[in-house]
């Protein structure tokens, strides 16, 4: 049976999750998860002082993560439909140095609130796979983002190298589900619907051709801990109704 991904599930899971979102990244990644951000925000590098888009932001971690590689210079826009998770980021921010250039937005990615060719970056860690219809999202951040601008997805994978390929797999499937009920108790199973909904994502060449599809080009895939997550790169072209490229 499909994982449910429906908005209201989704919504409610997260929302019981929120308060204890972020150390639950920290600790069942092993903080690999901080490394995975540092990396996208240099490989997918803002240029100049448009702004920045991050969907399904959650408590906003690669917002901040573009926050400190701006220096502040750049406007960031964090949204998320789920309003608790989105408290916790709001309660993140030093007013001193955030509130002005760090905006956080209750918004759907599949129905975002923004005009056309806004955005010179268009990112999102690891919520593309949550949204209900992955392609809908995909044209949504395409449709927001500036020409010749680049949309990043950072999204778990299958490592491929064995033995590790299986220790990994046992952990994901067997112990992770289990320290993330323990730690944050729910009643949606949140801890559960990772695994499993990792499992039915599309992912290397298939996440890469639903990029294409959704009007991108120069895509490409760059594994990170030994393909334990990877960052997916397109380029919206400069000229739109240019053809697509690989």
């Amino acid at each position: 049976m499909p994982v449910d991904k429906s908005n209201d599930r989704v919504r409610r899971m997260f929302g019981e999750i929120a308060p204890r979102y972020d150390l639950l990244n920290h600790v069942l990644s092993l903080n690999a998860d901080r490394y995975w951000r540092w990396r996208t925000v240099r490989l997918a590098a803002p240029g100049g002082t448009a702004p920045i888009l991050d969907v399904c932001t959650g408590t906003g971690d690669l917002a901040f993560a573009y926050q400190r590689r701006t220096s502040g210079r750049t406007p960031i826009v964090a949204a998320d439909f789920c309003a608790e998770m989105l408290q916790v980021g709001r309660a993140k921010r030093d007013p001193a140095r955030d509130a002005e250039h760090l905006l956080f937005v209750e918004a759907d990615t599949q129905h975002l609130p923004f005009a056309d060719n806004q955005f010179q970056l268009v990112t999102v860690a690891f919520g593309l796979r949550n949204v209900a219809d992955t392609q809908r999202g995909l044209r949504e951040m395409v449709r927001v983002c500036r020409p010749a601008g680049t949309v990043a997805i950072l999204e778990f994978s299958t490592p491929q190298w064995q033995p590790f390929r299986a220790i990994y797999g046992w952990y994901f499937r067997n112990v992770l589900p289990r320290i993330g009920q323990w730690l944050a108790a729910n009643r949606q199973n949140a801890y559960n619907y990772l695994p499993e909904s990792v499992r039915e994502f599309p992912e290397g060449e298939a996440l890469l051709e639903q990029l294409r599809l959704a009007g991108l080009e120069r895509t490409r895939r760059i594994p990170f801990t030994w393909g334990v997550a990877t960052l997916y790169l397109g380029t919206k072209p400069a000229v739109q109704g240019a053809e697509r490229k690989t």
